[in-house]
C-alpha cells in the first residue's frame, strides 16, 4: 500500500515527542508569481536540508489504456535534459555528499534530495531545470519501460500478498481511479509510448501544480530567493479540468480469490470508510485511527493478543487505515493463517474482534493506553527531517493544511470510547466490504505458472 500506516498516529507521536520545535506555526510559507507554493520548515538539530518536489499529479488522474504512466515519468525525470545528460541529476547530488530519489502514490508525485545545507542551491537548480527541460528521448524510454515492467514482475507478479492488494482495490472500486496499480497494468505498460509520458508531462508538470518543500538547517528568506532564482521564471500553464471521480454506493460484500503459488492463505477484508476532509468539523475519521491502533497499535492490541499469541489462529493479524488521501478511505483487516488453518477461520475471527467492539466497545483505560503506546511507537521518527517533509507532502497533496497538525493533535486527544464504537457499528458491515483471499498453489513452476483469478460478487 502507498499510503503510511496510521499516518495521523504517526504526526501525534510525533508532535508531542518533538516539542515546540515541530509546530506547525514555525513553518513559512510563500506563492511564486507562477503559482508554485514554498514550504520551509527550519530545523536546526544537524547541517542538513531534505528539499522535496511535490507534484500534485498521481496515478488518479491517469486515464484508461495509460494506466502507469505517472510512474513511469517518474522514472523518466532522472533520463536528462540538455544541460544534465542522463544519470547526472543523481551523479551531482551524490558527489555533493547527498542522496536522492522519489516516489509516486495515488495522489501526488513527489522528487527528493537530502543534502549538506550549502548544497541546497546545486539540488534547487537541477529541479527547475527537469521541471520544464526534459528530453525524453525515445531510446531512454524505451530502456526505462523495461525497468519497470520488471519492477512489476518483482513487487506484484511475483509477490502473492500484493497480487491480493491489487486485486482487492480493483474489485472494491467500480468508478473511481484508485481501483488502478499505481504501477500501471502489465498490458498498458506493454502499449505505452514516450508521446503518453511526454503529454502527461506537459499537462502536470508545471508551476502551479508543484510545491518545493526545505526541511532542515535554512533560513525561509534564503530558501524563499533561491527559489525565485531558479523556477520564478518558469512560466505557469492552465491545467487540465479535474472532473469529480464519485464511487458509487456499494451495493453487497464483493470477494475475489486469487490463486497463486505460495505456501499459506492470506486474507486481505476492506471496508469503504470516509477519508479526512476538514480537520476541524470531520470527527470519525479521527475514531476511525483510534479504532485501528484498538486492533493493531501495538504487539498488546488485540488482534495480536488474540488471534496471534491467545488463540494461535494467525501468524499475523493487522489494522489499518487510510485517512489521508484525495479520494475514497479505507479500512483494511488482514490475517495470515497458521499452518494448518484455512483463509476462512481468520475470517471468522477477525469478525469476531469487530462483533466485541461493536457489541462491548472500548473502555476508556484502554483507549487511554492505545494513545499512550502510539506515541511511545513512534517516537524514534521525531528525528527524521524526510519524515517531517513527507508528512507536509501527504497533507498537502490531500487538499489538507499542514498547520493543522496541532488541531488534528487535540482532535485526537478528544476521541471518546463512544466514539470508537460508533463507527466500528457504522462501518463495519457487508455492503461496505470487500474480501480478497488468497488461494495458495504449489510453489513448483511458480515463475512460470500465472496467477488465475475467480471473481465472485455478491450484490
Amino acid at each position: 500500500m502507498t499510503s503510511f500506516k496510521h499516518l495521523i498516529l504517526a504526526l501525534l507521536a510525533f508532535a508531542l515527542a518533538a516539542g515546540p520545535g515541530f509546530a506547525a506555526s514555525d513553518t513559512a510559507e510563500h506563492k511564486l508569481g507562477n503559482g508554485m507554493r514554498v514550504i520551509v520548515k527550519p530545523d536546526r538539530r544537524a547541517p542538513v536540508a531534505v528539499m522535496m518536489l511535490l507534484y500534485r499529479v498521481g496515478s488518479v488522474d491517469e486515464v484508461n489504456g495509460v494506466t502507469g504512466v505517472a510512474h513511469v515519468l517518474e522514472h523518466m525525470m532522472f533520463k536528462g535534459t540538455a544541460a544534465t545528460p542522463a544519470g547526472e541529476y543523481s551523479r551531482a547530488i551524490s558527489v555533493a555528499g547527498g542522496r536522492d530519489n522519489a516516489f509516486t502514490s495515488s495522489d501526488y508525485t513527489g522528487y527528493f534530495a537530502v543534502l549538506q545545507k550549502s548544497h541546497l542551491e546545486l539540488a534547487l537548480r537541477l529541479e527547475a531545470d527537469r521541471m520544464t527541460n526534459l528530453t525524453l528521448a525515445p531510446e531512454e524510454f524505451a530502456k526505462e519501460i523495461k525497468v519497470v515492467m520488471e519492477e512489476r514482475r518483482l513487487r506484484t507478479d511475483d509477490q502473492p500478498r500484493s497480487q491480493v492488494y491489487e486485486q482487492l482495490m480493483a474489485t472494491a472500486l467500480t468508478a473511481h481511479p484508485y481501483r488502478n496499480p499505481i504501477i500501471g497494468w502489465m498490458s498498458d505498460l506493454e502499449s505505452l509510448r514516450v508521446d503518453d509520458a511526454r503529454d502527461f508531462y506537459r499537462r502536470w508538470y508545471t508551476p502551479n501544480n508543484a510545491t518545493l518543500i526545505v526541511v532542515g538547517d535554512v533560513e525561509p528568506d534564503g530558501v524563499v530567493a533561491l527559489a525565485e532564482k531558479y523556477f520564478g521564471a518558469i512560466p505557469q500553464r492552465a491545467l487540465p479540468e479535474r472532473k469529480p471521480q464519485d464511487e458509487p454506493p456499494q451495493l453487497g460484500a464483493k470477494r475475489v480469490t486469487v490463486k497463486a503459488p505460495a505456501e499459506l492463505p492470506y486474507l486481505l477484508m476492506a471496508f469503504r470508510t470516509p477519508a479526512l476532509r476538514d480537520p476541524e468539523r470531520d470527527w470519525e475519521p479521527y475514531a476511525l485511527e483510534m479504532l485501528a491502533a484498538v486492533l493493531d497499535g501495538s504487539e498488546a492490541a488485540r488482534l495480536s493478543r488474540t488471534l496471534v499469541r491467545e488463540e494461535r489462529i494467525a501468524s499475523s493479524a493487522d489494522a489499518s487505515y487510510d485517512s489521508i488521501a484525495r479520494g475514497p478511505g479505507f479500512f483494511y483487516l488482514g490475517a495470515i493463517p497458521t499452518p494448518g488453518r484455512s483463509a476462512a477461520e481468520v475470517e471468522q475471527a477477525l469478525r469476531r474482534e469487530m462483533a466485541k467492539i461493536i457489541e462491548q466497545g472500548v473502555d476508556q483505560e484502554e483507549l487511554d493506553r492505545v494513545k499512550a503506546q502510539a506515541v511511545a511507537a513512534h517516537v524514534f521518527q521525531r528525528d527524521s527531517m524526510f519524515f517531517q517533509a513527507r508528512q507536509i507532502a501527504s497533507l498537502e497533496s490531500a487538499g489538507i493544511s499542514h498547520r493543522t497538525l496541532d488541531l488534528q493533535l487535540k482532535k485526537l486527544r478528544e476521541v471518546t470510547p463512544a466514539q470508537v464504537r460508533e463507527v466500528a457499528r457504522k462501518y463495519f458491515r457487508d455492503d461496505a466490504l470487500t474480501i480478497a483471499t488468497l488461494d495458495p498453489q504449489p510453489l513448483e513452476g511458480a515463475r512460470r505458472a500465472k496467477p488465475s483469478l475467480q471473481l465472485r460478487h455478491a450484490q
